[in-house]
């Protein structure tokens, strides 16, 4: 399957939609250090932690931590600032699915240290600021599954 990436997000509702989102597509998820709560928030109870238990959700101190023990090939960053639109790319089972904080997205050194044709954005009407981060993955994992055919591995 693939692995969702939240560099240190900070909402938490999004989170725990996030949560339910892996644990229904069978997502890992991966959580980058600061977060903004606590996981045991209530919030984050409220939106997604009743199926912490039916999700994988690891927590990593570094972002090169994370990278290091899922052992990716290919790690695809999802931002404003790119050229190329997720709908173009072909996902592989293991792709590292990157997002960033909901306030300011993806800082500029972790995207210098990825491919150019590996940063990937969503198509908006122009003036328009970002999708909320839960519907962007959400979108973004279910192009990557549909593109494996639903495959429950």
């Amino acid at each position: 399957m693939f692995h969702v990436v939240l560099f240190q997000p900070e909402i938490p509702p999004n989170t725990g939609n996030i949560i339910r989102l892996c644990a229904n597509t069978g997502c890992h998820l991966h959580l980058i250090e600061p977060l903004g709560f606590e996981l045991d928030d209530k919030r984050l109870r409220r939106a997604g932690l009743d199926y912490h238990e039916y999700a994988t959700l690891m927590r990593h101190q570094t972002l090169s931590d994370c990278i290091t023990q899922t052992a990716c090939d290919r790690i695809l960053a999802f931002t404003t600032k790119a050229s190329h639109s997720y709908a173009q790319m072909q996902f592989r089972k293991g792709d590292l699915l990157l997002f960033g904080p909901e306030s300011r997205g993806l800082p500029q050194d972790v995207l210098d240290q990825i491919d150019d044709a590996q940063r990937l954005r969503m198509p908006m009407r122009p003036g328009n600021r970002s999708l909320n981060l839960s519907n962007a993955v959400a979108v973004v994992v279910y192009e990557a599954w549909r593109q494996h055919d639903f495959a429950m591995d």
